[in-house]
C-alpha cells in the first residue's frame, strides 16, 4: 500500500475507497499512477493489486483516497466475471472506476458483462483507455458513449500515456459523485433520527398528559 502521498491524517478528513476494476493490459495502474503522480509509468507486468492512499483534493475540500487497483488473473477472467459483484473489491469500495482499452474488445466485454452483475447504488464512472493508440481502436466512441447511458454513468475516453487532466478529471468525478451519495446518506439517517426523536416526544408527552392528575 502506498502512502507517501499522505502528509497529514485528520480524523475529520472525508474519506472516499476506489476500486479501479477492468480486464488485464487495459492500462489500470498507468491512470491510477498518472492520478497521484502525474507521472505517466508505462506498461508493466502487474501481477499483484496494489492499494495507494492519498490526500487528494475534490472541489477545494481535502479528502483522504484509498485507490484499490486491482488484478484480475487471464486464466480466471471468465469465473472473475460471475463473481464480481461479490467480490472484495467490489464490497470494499465506495466507487468503481470501470476501465477498458479501446483496442481490446474483449476487455470492452468484460466491463459490461461485469457491470451487468453488480447490484446496489454504488457510483460508477466508465473509462475507454489507450485513445492515443486509435490506428488499433476495436471499440467505437459511440460504444462507449451507449455502455454508459445503459449504466447511467459518466463516461471518459482518455489516454493515460498522453493526458494528465483528464484522467484527473475521471476520478474527481468520481469521487464527487461519491461524496454526493455519502452526504445524502448521511442526511436520510439524520432525518430519520429526527423522525424517531420526535415520535419518541410526542409519544411521551401523550403518555404524561394521560396519567397527570386530574382538579
Amino acid at each position: 500500500m502506498t502512502t507517501r502521498g499522505i502528509r497529514r491524517k485528520k480524523s475529520y478528513l472525508a474519506e472516499i475507497k476506489v476500486a479501479v476494476i477492468g480486464a488485464p493490459c487495459v492500462g489500470k495502474s498507468a491512470l491510477t499512477v498518472r492520478f497521484l503522480t502525474k507521472r505517466y509509468i508505462g506498461e508493466y507486468d502487474h501481477q499483484a493489486e496494489n492499494r495507494h492512499k492519498y490526500e487528494i483534493m475534490v472541489d477545494g475540500e481535502a479528502v483522504l483516497c484509498e485507490i484499490w487497483d486491482t488484478c484480475p488473473k487471464v486464466e480466471e477472467n471468465e469465473e472473475a466475471l460471475s463473481l464480481t459483484a461479490n467480490s472484495e473489491s467490489v464490497q470494499w469500495a465506495d466507487g468503481l472506476l470501470l476501465v477498458y482499452s479501446i483496442t481490446d474488445r474483449d476487455s470492452f466485454n468484460y466491463i459490461r458483462k461485469a457491470k451487468e452483475e453488480l447490484a446496489g447504488d454504488t457510483p460508477v464512472a466508465l473509462v475507454g483507455n489507450k485513445v492515443d493508440m486509435v490506428h488499433l481502436r476495436q471499440v467505437s466512441t459511440e460504444e462507449g458513449e451507449i455502455l454508459a447511458k445503459d449504466f447511467e454513468c459518466k463516461f471518459f475516453e482518455i489516454s493515460a500515456a498522453e493526458h494528465v487532466y483528464q484522467v484527473a478529471e475521471a476520478f474527481l468525478e468520481l469521487c464527487r459523485e461519491v461524496l454526493t451519495a455519502k452526504r445524502k446518506s448521511k442526511q436520510s439517517f439524520i432525518d430519520k433520527i429526527d423522525r424517531m426523536l420526535s415520535g419518541s416526544r410526542t409519544y411521551n408527552r401523550g403518555k404524561s398528559d394521560s396519567i397527570s392528575p386530574k382538579d
